[in-house]
């Protein structure tokens, strides 16, 4: 048995145009094509799939069969993607990047992301976005190791292999917290040394860059984690403490879940957040507009912490 043929892109686009106009002589007139062209098309569409399309003789407009519903839904997703390849050509052909690679720190305020995020989604819709969140080093890791086109890191390692762009997008708040029974809450904490006798939650680096480096690690005991997640689901059951970004634990804090911890040795403190790209590969359009969104959002930060 011959299976159905081959319908033409023009052919699909015809049976759309006489979808959405109603009618056979309307969907000429959209498309500047006498009706006796427009029936014939349709005519031939028909007959390369081997089913009537429409119902010509219940009504007097154009009634879909059933098969002809069936049809609208793949010849739409058809038209659809060729209307997107055709964007993404036409973006290619004026530099603009087919893909984005992104790491972010994993310290990054979540608002932040989806606000720069969304945006970028809504003005490049053809670009597609690879999104990696990382810890310490490993953000500066994948830029320089070309796994990632750009990033944002808190901390930064100088090295003369990287030849590294830095841009500068704000600051994240660090405060030392844990659980409302934990012995350093209230004036257990005030003790000088208190803190080096619990276990501090820190996260660990997936990366070589800070290689035998410790940054704000206070107690004698450490657990190391890999992911923030996974510390905030410990601080909150009371196993040990440790520092976390003032976004995440804004609601804990509100809530009595955690409380802020009064530590000598350990207070809040701010950490910049710097966006970097490899200066020998610049990012294009899309990426260039991506950092323009983050460096808007930390002058408007810094604008409200002013006024």
């Amino acid at each position: 048995m011959q299976g159905p043929g081959t319908p033409t892109l023009d052919q699909l686009r015809v049976f759309l145009t006489v979808v959405e106009a109603g009618s056979f002589a309307a969907a000429g007139r959209r498309l500047n094509r006498a009706t006796s062209v427009i029936s014939y098309t349709i005519a031939n569409l028909e007959l390369q799939l081997g089913l009537p399309l429409f119902d010509r003789e219940a009504t007097r407009r154009p009634q879909l069969t059933q098969a002809g519903r069936a049809v609208l839904t793949e010849a739409r997703t058809v038209a659809h993607g060729i209307d997107t390849l055709r964007a993404k050509v036409s973006g290619l052909l004026g530099g603009l990047e087919a893909e984005l690679s992104f790491v972010s720190s994993v310290l990054m305020p979540g608002a932040r992301l989806v606000d720069a995020l969304t945006a970028f989604q809504a003005e490049f819709p053809t670009v597609s976005l690879r999104l990696n969140v990382e810890a310490l080093g490993a953000a500066q890791q994948s830029i320089s190791d070309g796994r990632a086109d750009l990033g944002i890191t808190v901390e930064l390692w100088t090295r003369d292999s990287d030849p590294l762009e830095l841009i500068a997008i704000g600051e994240v708040e660090m405060l030392p917290v844990a659980a409302p029974g934990h012995p350093l809450a209230g004036a257990g904490g005030l003790v000088p040394g208190a803190a080096r006798e619990h276990v501090q939650l820190v996260i660990t680096d997936r990366s070589p860059l800070s290689q035998d480096q410790e940054f704000g690690v206070i107690a004698n005991r450490t657990w190391r984690l890999s992911d923030l997640s996974t510390k905030h689901t410990l601080l909150l059951a009371g196993i040990g403490w440790g520092s976390m970004p003032a976004h995440m634990v804004e609601a804990d804090l509100a809530a009595g879940r955690l409380v802020e911890l009064n530590l000598p040795e350990a207070t809040r403190r701010r950490l910049p957040l710097t966006m970097i790209h490899r200066t020998d590969h610049p990012p294009g359009p899309a990426g260039r507009w991506l950092i323009r969104r983050f460096v808007e959002q930390a002058e408007r930060e810094a604008a409200a912490r002013a006024a």
